[in-house]
């Protein structure tokens, strides 16, 4: 069965925002620095290590941002916001800008996915992603068919 789904363009900022929360989802650990640094204050009472710690996670966190934000004004992240209708199969996902032009991608291209209230979302790497709303489905029957494709994957959990 091959899905063929309708036009659809990856919103900078929503780009940014999932990015964003995909990064620090999988870097926690950050957050027990962070708080670790803050409990320094207990040893040495000093208001600096609150002020270090807060700091410290702003700096991780604005780090990522201007790294996701970058992605969206060089030439090379342009790619990834281009109107594209997707043909998914069980080997590939294409991606085509038009009836002629496309790019495949196997599925052993993707890192992980992600199965939201109202999307499917699929990590090539930290800062490429493919955003699938399920209003892009012509069907139903299509958008389940993916999600079989991304469970039998092991892409996402059943």
């Amino acid at each position: 069965m091959i899905v063929k789904t309708r036009n659809y363009r990856l919103e900078k900022s929503l780009y940014i925002k999932m990015a964003l929360a995909s990064v620090l989802k999988k870097q926690w650990w950050a957050i027990p620095i962070a708080l670790a640094i803050g409990l320094l204050y207990l040893w040495i009472p000093s208001i600096w290590w609150l002020i270090a710690a807060v700091v410290a996670y702003g700096l991780f966190v604005l780090f990522w941002l201007i790294q996701f934000y970058g992605v969206t004004q060089l030439d090379q992240g342009k790619m990834l916001f281009e109107r594209f209708s997707y043909e998914i199969t069980s080997q590939q996902i294409l991606m085509k800008l038009n009836a002629r032009e496309g790019m495949p991608l196997k599925w052993d291209q993707i890192q992980s996915a992600k199965s939201g209230k109202d999307f499917y979302l699929l990590f090539v790497n930290k800062a490429q992603l493919i955003h699938l709303p399920f209003r892009i489905f012509n069907t139903e029957n299509e958008r389940k068919f993916l999600g079989s494709i991304l469970k039998n994957k092991g892409l996402i959990k059943g």
